[in-house]
């Protein structure tokens, strides 16, 4: 895993959350913004999980790899089926999605940093 692009990640899915938590209080639909934030997330897991993968490949990685996998699929897997369902959703709820799905990736990625780092 790459550190840094890691940490990258965890911040900007926190500021989606906490944008889409803005965007929910003032009881407005999603808009283009958080579409984009969540292409610029999914890109950035992409690029992480195309080095975890690499890494596995080469023999790198913990003794936990399937643990490893799992959250890595459902960190690529989030930030779609949550645009897809904020945009789908025109109430105020549908960036209420997209912060449940922004505080669920740091955590997620959090929890692979350890796993990858053998502290978990």
């Amino acid at each position: 895993m790459i550190d840094p692009l890691a940490i990258g990640l965890i911040v900007l899915a926190l500021v989606i959350a906490l944008v889409s938590l803005l965007t929910t209080a003032l009881n407005k639909a999603m808009g283009n913004v958080l579409l984009v934030a969540l292409g610029v997330l999914e890109l950035g897991l992409l690029v992480q999980a195309g080095f975890l993968i690499a890494a596995l490949v080469r023999g790198e990685g913990p003794a936990e790899t399937a643990t490893l996998i799992g959250y890595m699929l459902g960190t690529v897997v989030i930030p779609p089926v949550a645009a897809f369902w904020g945009v789908g959703e025109r109430s105020r709820w549908g960036p209420a999605v997209i912060a449940v799905a922004g505080f669920a990736i740091p955590g997620m990625v959090g929890r692979m940093m350890q796993i990858w780092q053998g502290v978990a």
